[in-house]
């Protein structure tokens, strides 16, 4: 059987991403995303938990997220789920770290001026329901195909705002 592993996840960043490179000159970004969830308890009451996602970008993608992301950027971000380890600098033992390898990013929020990054002011995380925003309010995309170019015009649905083989039964993807 072949395995199927992928993510997407929306939040906020935490932190500014951190851009570094390999010996190989090639661009890495790390940075953690916020992602809230609210449900109702036993008693009615509603429940909030935060989870913290760290997330790796690469090449051209990782110098795009160093240049206009910034702490509190509200992203979409679509890749893999790897795990990791590495051996602990004081020697106590290995350390194991989950993170998204991310494959493309959608930034949800407006471009601020001419200082770079995006506001968290005008749109919010999507809601994958009957009452989906159109594709204007999800900002610029950026994927794998296309962006080496400087191209911006990657985007998650086709015209018909269904994926290729859907039933059209209002379920976006």
């Amino acid at each position: 059987m072949r395995g199927f592993n992928r993510a997407i996840i929306a939040g906020n960043l935490t932190r500014d991403p951190e851009v570094r490179y390999t010996v190989n000159k090639k661009a890495y970004a790390n940075f953690t995303v916020a992602v809230n969830n609210r449900w109702k308890d036993a008693n009615g009451e509603y429940q909030e938990t935060t989870d913290y996602i760290n997330v790796v970008a690469w090449g051209p993608q990782a110098e795009t997220c160093g240049k206009y992301l910034k702490k509190g950027s509200p992203v979409l971000i679509e890749g893999s789920i790897r795990t990791r380890s590495y051996d602990a600098k004081d020697g106590s033992g290995k350390r194991y770290v989950t993170e998204i390898n991310m494959t493309n990013m959608v930034m949800l929020g407006s471009r601020q001026g001419d200082s770079g990054g995006y506001s968290s002011g005008q749109a919010s995380a999507p809601s994958f329901g009957a009452d989906m925003p159109d594709n204007s309010s999800f900002g610029k995309s950026i994927g794998e195909e296309g962006f080496g170019s400087g191209s911006f015009t990657q985007d998650f649905t086709n015209d018909n705002n269904s994926m290729p083989g859907s039933d059209d039964a209002g379920i976006p993807f």
